[in-house]
């Protein structure tokens, strides 16, 4: 006998503005509630410290969240000088202190960003949810067991300082998945000859949503309060699969990909992944192959007819 699911179903995606001091887990599942969802996921983790845009997904949807945690990502952090922690962060404890240089500028702060723009090479934080032998990072790092950790290549397409203060700086940052900002801050220290750890981190871009498109969950619990719904809040899969062209289909082709056939379309030959609609409706991703002046397009993630 299968085992019914708890909750309704409910099929979009939701961002919201992670508060301070929860998990992101803690997140999604008092959302779940709120919407009395069957089935819900994040698509990516934030760090109690962390705040900012973090996208949920519903229903079908989660057969995206893969996609979505792979997207770019931008941020805003601050960094304190001259002291590094165990964490890398705010909540660690302080390992390290040394004196701030002096006469530190935008200028010379800039001389040492430079060095951390476009491609480079990154070491992952030791307490970072990166799994080692199926076990994440921080486990060990709390087992005190250091676990080698080769560098990683990510991007950083841009890295803006946006204001400097008495021992502190604020950064702009907008990079590639698997990119580690308390590494960056640590290395931007390192660099700097005093070292330096994350005391605030605020997301503000992911899988193309930013802070405007953002709810705070306080706004939510009101409006179930009020007896409102909070199903008109939801966007469709498709708006985070921006990044990949889409495909209108019809007729036979149309009812062949809902079947989970592929099909042999013509015209401009196209290659990864495209995003299907038929009848001005989302379908789902297929992957398409060039096959001469002409297509092939693999069903590979498909949405239930609404």
């Amino acid at each position: 006998m299968s085992r019914r699911r708890k909750g309704r179903d409910v099929n979009g995606i939701l961002v919201i503005d992670k508060p301070l001091d929860v998990t992101s887990n803690g997140i999604l599942q008092q959302v779940k509630r709120l919407f009395g969802a069957a089935k819900a996921g994040h698509t990516g983790a934030l760090d109690p410290l962390a705040t900012g845009v973090l996208p949920l997904c519903f229903g079908e949807a989660t057969k995206f969240s893969q996609m979505m945690l792979d997207s770019d990502k931008s941020y805003i952090a601050t960094a304190k000088l001259g002291v590094r922690t165990e964490t890398g962060d705010s909540e660690g404890a302080v390992v390290e202190e040394k004196p701030v240089p002096a006469g530190l500028d935008s200028a010379s702060l800039e001389l040492v960003l430079e060095q951390f723009r476009g491609d480079i090479q990154q070491v992952p934080s030791m307490y970072s949810a990166l799994k080692h032998k199926g076990r994440p990072l921080y486990e060990y790092a709390r087992e005190g067991i250091e676990v080698e950790r080769p560098a990683r290549p990510v991007t950083i397409y841009e890295l803006t300082l946006l204001d400097v203060r008495d021992g502190e700086l604020d950064i702009a940052v907008s990079c590639t998945k698997g990119t580690y900002i308390r590494s960056l801050v640590e290395d931007i220290g390192e660099a700097l000859g005093c070292g330096a750890h994350v005391t605030a981190l605020r997301r503000t871009m992911a899988s193309g949503f930013t802070l405007a498109d953002a709810y705070p969950v306080d706004k939510l619990e009101a409006m179930r309060e009020r007896g409102e719904s909070l199903d008109g809040l939801l966007v469709a899969p498709d708006a985070a699969l921006s990044m990949f062209p889409e495909q209108e289909l019809s007729g036979q082709s149309l009812v062949s990909i809902i079947n989970g056939q592929p099909v042999r379309i013509s015209g401009q030959p196209l290659e990864g992944f495209v995003r299907l609609y038929g009848n001005e409706r989302f379908i789902g991703l297929a992957e398409a192959f060039p096959e001469g002046e002409a297509t092939k397009l693999v069903p590979r993630r498909l949405v239930k007819s609404s």
